[in-house]
């Protein structure tokens, strides 16, 4: 009988437990993170990031260590221990007359750079380059090394410009990278991606606080943000594959697009959304929360 009874309860407690735990997913806030990219490409995007670390919200920052700027990213960053850092695997160089290359050197990784010695482009001109995979591991280890010398703590990390991940021999590298010095993968936590790059700078702010306003219960979500300061320095940059970073005369709008983002992630009106529509997570609190073995590829992958 005592068999029977322990049998019984044991069936009914796991036909509750899976109810209750899809009523507390219902009624449960939302969760959103904020992943700020670029960082450490130019001394406006720091001063972007700087700004808005200082507000105290939990963020994520993805550091570009390929870019000449990280060295003031990294001082700017081990002062706000509110941001998780992750490094922005950086395979692109996509500024007209500013760009950069490998952190591991042209000469070692000859198939990844042009006759310049910086990264291609764009996606397309990587994907038809001869580049090898071997390099491609070695540039991103680099990368990677050098993160982790800079003594900041690193959680993360994701592809800038989804190169990085842009077939599946990549994602391999990437994947095998992240669990070789046991870091998270941004967008691999099953969360729902969402990127203000495509906006228009018209819209931007709207949609964003359209987007925050209306998470769905128990969900978890990420948003793809590029802030900077407008600058003598940020006004000039001419991106060489996006239309929309551009006017019709070719003036960059770049440095307006970034200046957006900023001004809706400081603004009273977002702040006041922060704890009432949803909660703040950085990718440090999410990977601790979900741990390593719940890291998989998203279905549709996120650039």
């Amino acid at each position: 009988m005592k068999k029977l009874y322990t049998l019984v309860v044991t069936v009914l407690l796991m036909n509750v437990f899976p109810v209750q735990l899809a009523l507390a997913q219902k009624t449960a806030p939302p969760t959103l993170l904020l992943r700020v990219d670029d960082i450490g490409m130019n001394h406006a995007v720091n001063m972007g990031v700087k700004q808005l670390a200082e507000t105290g919200m939990p963020l994520s920052a993805s550091v570009m260590f390929a870019c000449p700027w990280y060295q003031e990213a990294v001082e700017i960053l081990k002062e706000h221990p509110n941001v998780a850092v992750g490094v922005h695997l950086t395979l692109n160089a996509e500024w007209k007359n500013y760009r950069w290359g490998p952190v591991a050197g042209h000469s070692a990784v000859p198939s990844l750079v042009d006759s310049l010695g910086y990264f291609p482009p764009s996606i397309e001109a990587f994907l038809k380059s001869d580049y090898k995979l071997d390099e491609v591991e070695k540039e991103l280890t680099a990368q990677i090394e050098r993160a982790l010398k800079s003594g900041l703590k690193v959680s993360y990390v994701d592809p800038h410009m989804g190169m990085a991940v842009a077939t599946p021999e990549l994602q391999a590298i990437t994947m095998k990278l992240a669990r070789k010095y046991k870091l998270g993968i941004s967008s691999y936590f099953g969360e729902t991606y969402k990127s203000m790059w495509p906006v228009s700078v018209e819209t931007k702010a709207k949609e964003f606080m359209d987007f925050a306003s209306n998470l769905k219960p128990g969900s978890l979500n990420v948003v793809e943000l590029h802030v900077a300061q407008s600058s003598p320095e940020m006004d000039v940059l001419v991106d060489m594959n996006s239309a929309l970073m551009n006017a019709a005369d070719g003036k960059p709008r770049a440095s307006q697009h970034r200046q957006t983002e900023l001004n809706m992630l400081v603004s009273p009106e977002f702040r006041k959304l922060v704890d009432r529509k949803f909660r703040l997570m950085n990718y440090a609190d999410l990977i601790q929360t979900k741990g390593f073995s719940n890291m998989q590829p998203p279905l549709t992958q996120a650039p």
